[in-house]
């Protein structure tokens, strides 16, 4: 195998290199950035944008494999931002693989791409997108997996993915934004709601991108499919939050605000940052409250049947090694 890995300087695209590594898989990588530990460990890295369709056709070159884990991550900004790399850079790299005779392509969605809003507890795969979408993200991310199943062929082997909530030791948006804002202060529950959400440590994330790969081929169960993947094991929202808190050495959130003020001051802020054309993100949006006061959690026994996946670290085993990595020296 030789593999390209989009976004391989982020933090599910790193775990997966480092594990194709590990399994004698030649890597490249393909990033906006610059990534000089990747280098080191001697994979290619090649420089540029994924709707840059001579820098896409050359990062598919020479590859029978693509992992496409770049994406506009977010809940805040521009529709045309997102759609440039979420869709439009998606159909360019799909393309280019084509075009270079790629046999796989596994791509990483998202489960949001079947988020209507309210609870969503334990769907599979048979749940369909909405009709419309909470968020930009949700909706690009979603056109982007229609395209990759789509461009499934007997030639053209396609698979999507969708982890929850990925985290892990590491610089991860997850895990770094819930214990900045812990350390300032700023985190506050929501009323009483506690519900189950799924999450995903990010060695089985990376772990089911391979064993996709493996199993892909054009007679494959998993060809042209998309699938969940998180840890099967749901928890209360604050716990997992109060855990990371911990592992942090942080202590746990506890300050509570109402759901009616909480919702009408992210509503505000909403308002506020659109008239003012500010791009940073509010540090409350309603997408941002409809995840903290809803449940999500996902039936991966598709993903179990089909991929042979299996989580291999629990939850409370993640949550020592997450507090082993902030105890010990980083750069």
């Amino acid at each position: 195998m030789k593999a390209l890995v989009t976004g391989g300087g982020g933090f599910l695209g790193g775990a997966i290199i480092k594990l194709l590594l590990a399994r004698g898989v030649q890597a490249r990588t393909f990033s906006r950035g610059e990534y000089p530990p990747l280098a080191k460990l001697g994979v290619e890295c090649l420089r540029g944008d994924l709707h840059d369709r001579e820098a896409a056709a050359a990062a598919c070159t020479g590859c029978d494999t693509v992992f496409h884990v770049a994406a506009k991550v977010g809940m805040w900004g521009r529709y045309s931002d997102f759609y440039e790399t979420n869709v439009s850079g998606t159909a360019n790299l799909l393309e280019a693989a084509k075009a270079a005779e790629v046999s796989r392509f596994i791509f990483t969605s998202s489960p949001s791409v079947v988020f209507a809003g309210g609870d969503v507890e334990g769907w599979n795969e048979t749940a369909p997108y909405p009709a419309s979408f909470d968020s930009y993200y949700a909706e690009t991310k979603a056109r982007a997996e229609q395209l990759v199943l789509a461009a499934n062929s007997p030639e053209f082997s396609t698979v999507a993915l969708r982890p929850h909530l990925v985290w892990g030791p590491g610089h991860d948006h997850l895990v770094s934004g819930i214990v900045a804002k812990g350390r300032a202060g700023k985190i506050r529950r929501i009323g009483d709601f506690n519900k189950l959400i799924d999450t995903t440590y990010i060695d089985d994330a990376a772990l089911a991108h391979w064993l996709a790969a493996e199993k892909l081929s054009p007679a494959a169960p998993c060809a042209g499919k998309a699938y969940f993947i998180s840890q099967g094991d749901p928890r209360p929202n604050w716990d997992i939050i109060n855990l990371i808190l911990a592992a942090a050495g942080t202590g746990p959130a506890v300050k509570k605000v109402p759901y009616g003020p909480a919702y009408a001051a992210a509503a505000a802020m909403e308002t506020f940052w659109r008239l003012a054309g500010i791009k940073t993100e509010p540090p409350l949006t309603r997408f941002v409250l409809q995840q903290l006061t809803t449940a999500h959690w996902f039936d991966i026994s598709a993903a179990r049947r089909d991929l042979g996946y299996a989580p291999g670290v629990t939850i409370e085993q993640g949550m020592r090694r997450l507090e082993e990595w902030f105890k010990s020296p980083r750069s």
